[in-house]
């Protein structure tokens, strides 16, 4: 594993590598299976501290180096030294901006400079720590402190579920946090280590309910899901699988303490930040890539915007359908099993996400990835690698400057895990990894 990402760090250009980042991340994700085969037969004893040894040094090989594959984090340091200036990062958009001679290099960098940020407060307060800690190597060394947690917190939620930890690898060597927090320094793995302490405090809310009650838990968990839902907008339909295996005695103090983390955080951007609905809407409306359901849809229909509909309207229903399934799961179920529903019902709510997003980017599928150790199956492993087959678009765009997307390859990114959960099924395997 050490030696396949050392490859592609030593790389000075990963825009002109990407058949070999797509081999090399096919043999680490090889290697993954395997070792998912070995543990599964009890064939592998790593502890904790290995595991995260092993995931800081995957990590440190691509801290030093500029973001390649992705330039969001241009906007984020810009985003940052407008707070650490005390000036509200959604006053205005960059375009509308004379900066700071300081910051002009900076400026000239930003992706979309037309559009307000698009990034909520919690990821505004991150992009000034990592601002203060020195450019673009001390944000992206904040962000892999929040990655490295994430793998801590994933141990400890393997314990709480009573499972081994060695599936924790299928995350914490998995080559797309490592390309994309590591590398592109994506701000996504915060929000998910945040999201992991509140799905922590909540399942140990859930532990103790037989015992002597501790009111302080499910506050604390409604409090940490709103922060984690602030920096990025992708656990907001995981919040409700949180609420429905907190007692339901202690709702009510999950809401409210997911009501005062929300307000603590709006507020004080508040009321420039709602500028972001702008940006929001034409996120909504106008992007797209790499979505084959969405891509399909508007050719059968001659309209991006119905297809758009369908989608939302589908994925509406199949979360609904997955928090039904989760209730009735719960009315009979233990303390542990709980738990493992629970992060079944995120496993599918996330893979469902993905699939009918009519925009998918790589490090989206880092929600799911987070997932793998403790309900993955077949097609979350499969599909966390052929997303990064999406970064075929970067060789023209990188040498024409032309975007030009692949049918092919948006057709295999949505087709190959469903080839890999069908065969699993054929084989009499399971959707996702037996307990």
């Amino acid at each position: 594993m050490l030696l396949a990402a050392g490859s592609l760090a030593l790389r000075p250009e990963l825009r002109l590598a990407i058949p070999e980042l797509v081999g090399v991340t096919a043999a680490m994700v090889l290697l993954l299976c395997f070792a998912l085969y070995r543990g599964d037969h009890g064939g592998i004893g790593w502890s904790p501290r290995f595991i995260i040894g092993v995931a800081l040094l995957l990590r440190l090989m691509f801290l030093a180096a500029p973001p390649q594959l992705s330039d969001d984090l241009y906007r984020y340091l810009w985003d940052g030294n407008n707070t650490l200036r005390g000036i509200n990062p959604y006053l205005a958009a960059p375009a509308h901006v004379t900066p700071p001679a300081s910051l002009q290099p900076l400026h000239a960098l930003i992706n979309h400079p037309e559009y307000v940020t698009i990034y909520p407060p919690t990821a505004q307060l991150i992009f000034a720590g990592g601002a203060a800690l020195g450019g673009l190597t001390g944000l992206k060394a904040l962000l892999v402190l929040f990655d490295l947690a994430l793998c801590g917190l994933l141990v400890l939620l393997m314990r709480q579920l009573a499972l081994p930890a060695w599936p924790v690898v299928l995350y914490a060597w998995n080559p797309l946090p490592v390309l994309e927090i590591a590398g592109s320094g994506h701000v996504d793995g915060a929000g998910l280590t945040l999201l992991a302490g509140a799905l922590l405090l909540t399942l140990r809310g859930v532990q103790r309910d037989g015992e002597a009650p501790r009111r302080w838990l499910p506050f604390c968990a409604g409090l940490l899901c709103a922060v984690a839902c602030l920096v990025k907008l992708f656990p907001l339909p995981l919040t409700p699988v949180l609420f429905l295996v907190t007692p339901r005695p202690r709702r009510l103090q999950f809401s409210l303490g997911w009501v005062v983390g929300l307000a603590a955080l709006v507020l004080p951007f508040w009321p420039e930040l709602s500028h972001i609905t702008q940006s929001l809407d034409a996120y909504a409306r106008s992007w797209e890539f790499a979505g084959f359901a969405f891509n399909t849809l508007r050719a059968a229909t001659g309209s991006g915007n119905t297809a758009r509909l369908i989608l939302s309207l589908s994925f509406a229903c199949c979360v609904i359908f997955f928090l039904v399934k989760l209730a009735r799961e719960l009315e009979k179920a233990g303390p542990v099993e709980r738990g493992r529903a629970a992060l079944r019902a995120c496993y599918r709510i996330s893979l469902a996400l993905l699939l009918l997003t009519p925009t998918l980017q790589p490090w989206y599928a880092l929600n799911l990835a987070a997932l793998l150790p403790m309900a993955g199956g077949p097609a979350g492993l499969v599909f966390c690698w052929t997303v990064l087959l999406t970064y075929r678009v970067q060789i023209p765009y990188f040498l024409l400057g032309k975007w030009l997307e692949s049918g092919p390859v948006t057709a295999a990114v949505f087709l190959a895990p469903a080839l890999a959960w069908l065969l699993a099924r054929m084989l009499g395997g399971r959707a996702t990894r037996p307990s």
